[in-house]
């Protein structure tokens, strides 16, 4: 038979957006999960992950629509997500982390648990120096609906050290078991909390949420996703986490 059209398959794309259908079945791969006891509902890691853009530098132009007359030749220029945005993605920021190249970029979320590695929620936004920890808190939020009576702890690396963050994990009665910022600083997190046994445990639990991001950045789709915009990068996004959760599932299977 002849291939579809490519129109065809844009057309299901927002069918599947629109009926949540990707989250329907990132939600049963869990529930299988959960029917074999490899879900943790009180131990659990957060991390995020920059996903680049499907668009370039040049597509970055002022929002005014006024010429930067600099030729085409960004470099050395003064360009910000206050006064420019891509043409093509206008959801995408310019953004850096670390000593990586500024990019236009998004950020993808996960929520694992603990005691087999599987992630238990996953979202994108766009990318800025917040959107770990609000993203964070949004999610551990819906873990604590869940099991409202669970003794809940929260593991994360040192980027998710502030008092802000810390405070409202306390006030929805989440252990933070966030690894400590002393660099010039005084951290967030209790001493009281840092010295337990759980917190080591955590922190050394935590490492295993980067597979999930290897796996989908090596075998997946999201080092550069092919889609533009919040929502079809989003979808993108928790596709690959749903298939990896299978890979992982497959694996603890065998054991």
């Amino acid at each position: 038979d002849s291939v579809w059209v490519p129109t065809v398959f844009t057309k299901n794309r927002e069918r599947l957006i629109e009926h949540d259908a990707v989250v329907a079945f990132f939600n049963a791969v869990l529930k299988q999960a959960d029917k074999k006891r490899w879900l943790s509902k009180e131990h659990f890691s957060v991390d995020g992950t920059l996903i680049q853009a499907w668009a370039g530098h040049k597509s970055f132009v002022r929002k005014d629509g006024k010429d930067d007359d600099d030729g085409g030749d960004f470099r050395g220029k003064s360009r910000s997500n206050e006064t420019h945005e891509s043409s093509t993605d206008p959801d995408s920021r310019l953004f850096r982390k670390g000593k990586t190249a500024s990019e236009l970029r998004f950020m993808g979320h996960t929520l694992m648990e603990n005691r087999n590695g599987l992630i238990v929620n996953a979202t994108v936004t766009q990318a800025d120096g917040h959107a770990e920890r609000v993203a964070a808190k949004a999610m551990i939020n819906d873990a604590r609906q869940a099991h409202p009576e669970a003794a809940i702890t929260l593991g994360a690396d040192k980027g998710y050290d502030a008092a802000e963050f810390i405070a409202e994990l306390q006030k929805m009665k989440v252990t933070p078991h966030v690894a400590q910022n002393k660099s010039n600083r005084r951290s967030a997190v209790p001493d009281e909390i840092a010295q337990t046994e759980g917190y080591g445990m955590s922190l050394q639990r935590r490492k295993r949420i980067e597979q999930g991001f290897g796996w989908a950045k090596t075998i997946g789709q999201i080092r550069q996703v092919m889609v533009r915009g919040l929502k079809r990068v989003d979808q993108m996004f928790v596709l690959n986490m749903a298939a990896y959760n299978l890979v992982r599932m497959r694996t603890l299977a065998q054991v």
